[in-house]
């Protein structure tokens, strides 16, 4: 695992999601040692949730990278995929918002219990909390295992925006990071908002990224 190399952001640029780029820091720790520590869970399903940007998708990556399984989104989510589901141990649901069917949703609950496959679902809120119509997916949901990605702490922001500006080609002094660090909101998509603005002035005025150009975006 490599110090400060978490690619979280993706500003039309490659994302990558390998084993050793991913930072881990309080704010994630748990999650990231729960996907490494499968299959001894205590229980088959697993939500992990936090805001967009934070590195749920890049979590799972790592573990499917590991572990042989399928990933869908969820708005692939329909009567075909059960045929897919029965080939594979691990099935991971990424950016679920709770828009699909629930009938659906609640068979792929029963088909990890009776085959003893395990599923990975990914969301911003947790999924205990959502009020569903069916009695039987909302007490099926609150049987599950949930990991918080909480917001970033200055280990992670650090990380995150010192490589999203190496991703560019970029050198920034560390003096410029630990400046933004303690002036900008504690939220992934405050990041991301923050080094595309940052990076697209710095290419209209065409000067080097610095103070005077950091101050005006912040």
């Amino acid at each position: 695992m490599k110090n400060l190399n978490q690619l979280l952001l993706n500003f039309n640029h490659k994302q990558n999601f390998n084993y050793d780029d991913f930072y881990v820091s309080k704010s994630n720790y748990y999650a990231f040692q729960l996907i490494e520590n499968w299959p001894k869970w205590e229980k088959n399903i697993l939500n992990i949730y936090g805001e967009r940007y934070s590195g749920k998708t890049h979590l799972v990556n790592i573990f499917l990278n590991k572990n042989k399984g399928i990933k869908i989104n969820e708005n692939e989510i329909n009567e075909e995929v059960f045929k897919k589901f029965k080939l594979y141990e691990n099935i991971v649901i990424d950016n679920y918002n709770s828009k699909s069917d629930e009938n659906l949703m609640y068979s792929i609950f029963n088909l990890i219990d009776q085959d003893n496959k395990y599923l990975i679902i990914n969301s911003i809120n947790p999924i205990n909390e959502i009020n569903y119509k069916l009695n039987d997916l909302k007490s099926r949901s609150k049987n599950c295992l949930f990991a918080k990605i909480d917001n970033p702490d200055d280990e992670l922001m650090f990380a995150i925006i010192l490589k999203s500006f190496s991703d560019r080609q970029i050198q920034v002094d560390k003096k410029l990071i630990d400046f933004v660090i303690k002036r900008i909101d504690r939220s992934y998509g405050k990041i991301v908002d923050f080094i595309y603005k940052v990076d697209e002035l710095s290419l209209k005025k065409k000067k080097a990224i610095d103070f005077k150009i950091i101050k005006e975006i912040l």
